[in-house]
């Protein structure tokens, strides 16, 4: 009986240390497909906080004309246009400039022509009083991920 096992305990020792080998590689490839999914996940996080979305115009324009103070700071000053009447033009500065409270869809249009553009990265407006003299042109502009008004020519001659 001794001899029988003693016979089959190489074959025995050489299946363990087989099924061992083959199970090694496999603990080995769990191993990396958990740090990858782990990888992929923090990627995925990481890449999610930086692919923030772009600001809803919308919003921003609602904001935009309830308050001022967020309207100053969407404003980058020198603002290209100005502000042009009968004594002369005037570049724009935080002194001068002259809060917009009516937005373009609220505008009473049995008087003012209205006309207004948007595109994903770009909104333009224009209101003008026909034979008066007055018009107003602003365009707003997709900056990074935030909308910012950065063009005004309020003309009033």
């Amino acid at each position: 009986m001794k001899r029988q096992i003693a016979n089959h305990l190489p074959i025995t020792l050489l299946l363990l240390v087989g099924l061992l080998w083959l199970g090694l590689p496999g603990c080995h490839t769990k191993k990396e497909a958990v740090n990858a999914s782990k990888a992929n996940r923090e990627e995925t996080a990481t890449t999610k906080s930086k692919s923030k979305a772009a600001e809803d115009f919308d919003q921003f324009y609602n904001r935009f004309h309830e308050d001022s103070s967020f309207q100053v700071s969407r404003l980058k000053f020198p603002i290209e246009g100005a502000s042009v009447d009968v004594d002369g033009t005037e570049k724009w500065t935080k002194q001068n400039w002259h809060i917009m409270k009516t937005k373009i869809y609220d505008i009473d249009t049995t008087q003012y022509k209205v006309t207004y553009h948007k595109t994903p990265t770009e909104f333009t407006q224009h209101v003008w009083l026909p034979d008066t003299g007055f018009s107003n042109k602003c365009r707003f502009e997709l900056v990074g991920k935030k909308w910012y008004l950065v063009y005004c020519l309020d003309e009033n001659l």
